[in-house]
């Protein structure tokens, strides 16, 4: 059996992050897959509203359709046996349950729950508790005003009202955690982690653990308010209360940068955080090598992080917030703190710096966690799974 997949996602490479990255795998491992282990011939073609920006498509294994037509758009999903959709475009969707495709949407995100698709209420960025599901629509009016306008903001309501009506029609909802596929609150939801590969041997120099250091931390991410860098700010002043020697990475870049600098002046622990800017995902685990302890100190619900699974993977102990997809990847495999808790985060390094041990145990026990349940095997054997049950679905269905 011949099954025409349209992997359709608004961001992609060369912009880089999570969703990216997993799109890419399952791309790749569909295609690379020989028809004998698939049970089938799968064509890949990806679909992006992401210009090239200088990369070379040609060279990947599927075939790649940069800022499509309305035209190309309807072509491609008319010619599709399965459409997977990364978020819930509205424009794609609504083709797709036009042209009664069977339509896969993988939720990184709450479009769907959510004006903003962020749950975060107002320009502070506090916790939405889930205005729009309780029908607290003034709530979600003036939340958004401030960045959109009272237009802009009414426009955004009532799209979600068709983005949700319209998702509700799709065949199949895949969750990378089980607290977004909870959140979005969808029938047909099934859970699929998110893959990552496995980084080189440990016994390398680059990757080992040899010289990590229980006082050394580090923070990965884009430096905006929802990561909650604040907080480790915060808590690193706590900790210096007690600890007279400590270090503090700080991987990435973002709009708060020139804020988080100030604020760790001020407060008087500048000599203990490196501000390291952006560094490009090949040069991280050297950038992170003497770190035993990543930090992520999230004030908002993370749908299924790929920093954290990552972490994991490498055998590095996490602190995490007890927040969203985040928590429930960092449960059992790292240690937690309320969200927004400066002094409970500081508690946990002061840990970490007094029992040398903790951080390669608990690493090591995540490591063999992640490398069972975290596999870009799994996930692509899963969704093309997945596939091959809605194709003969929906090849039923024309029959009959």
């Amino acid at each position: 059996m011949s099954l025409k997949l349209l992997l359709y996602t608004h961001d992609w490479f060369p912009q880089v992050g999570g969703i990216q990255t997993v799109t890419m795998a399952l791309a790749k491992g569909l295609s690379d897959l020989p028809a004998t282990e698939r049970g089938a011939s799968v064509t890949v073609t990806l679909a992006t509203a992401t210009p090239a920006g200088g990369m070379d498509d040609s060279a990947l294994p599927f075939r790649v359709v940069r800022r499509p037509s309305l035209g190309e758009l309807i072509s491609e999903i008319r010619s599709a046996d399965v459409v997977h959709l990364a978020g819930a475009p509205l424009v794609p969707l609504g083709l797709s349950v036009l042209f009664r495709k069977p339509v896969v949407i993988e939720h990184d995100g709450y479009q769907v729950i959510c004006p903003n698709g962020l749950l975060l209420f107002g320009s502070e960025h506090s916790l939405c508790p889930g205005h729009f599901m309780a029908g607290n629509y003034g709530k979600c009016m003036s939340c958004n005003t401030h960045s959109m306008g009272r237009w802009g903001s009414l426009r955004s309501l009532l799209l979600t009202f068709v983005r949700r009506w319209l998702a509700g029609r799709a065949s199949v909802h895949v969750a990378p955690s089980r607290h977004i596929g909870k959140r979005i609150a969808l029938p047909r939801t099934q859970l699929i982690v998110h893959g990552v590969a496995p980084v080189e041997s440990r016994s390398n120099p680059g990757t080992g653990t040899v010289n990590r250091r229980s006082d050394c931390f580090a923070f990965v991410g884009r430096l905006v308010r929802e990561k909650g860098t604040e907080v480790l700010i915060r808590a690193a002043k706590d900790l210096s209360l007690d600890e007279p020697d400590f270090h503090i990475k700080i991987l990435g870049d973002g709009p708060e940068r020139p804020v988080l600098e100030k604020m760790a002046q001020e407060l008087g622990v500048g000599d203990r955080i490196e501000f390291v800017g952006s560094v490009p995902s090949e040069g991280i685990p050297a950038a992170l090598a003497d770190a035993a302890t990543v930090i992520m100190p999230s004030v908002c619900e993370d749908v299924a992080p790929l920093v954290a699974v990552e972490q994991l993977m490498q055998g590095r102990l996490l602190i995490g917030s007890d927040i969203g997809g985040l928590g429930e990847i960092t449960n059992g495999f790292g240690l937690k703190f309320p969200p927004g808790d400066a002094s409970a985060l500081a508690a946990c390094m002061q840990r970490v710096i007094h029992e040398p041990r903790l951080a390669e145990e608990m690493g090591e026990k995540a490591r063999q966690h992640a490398l069972q349940t975290f596999t870009v095997e799994r996930m692509i054997e899963d969704h093309l799974r997945l596939y091959q049950q809605l194709s003969k679905t929906g090849s039923a269905t024309k029959h009959d």
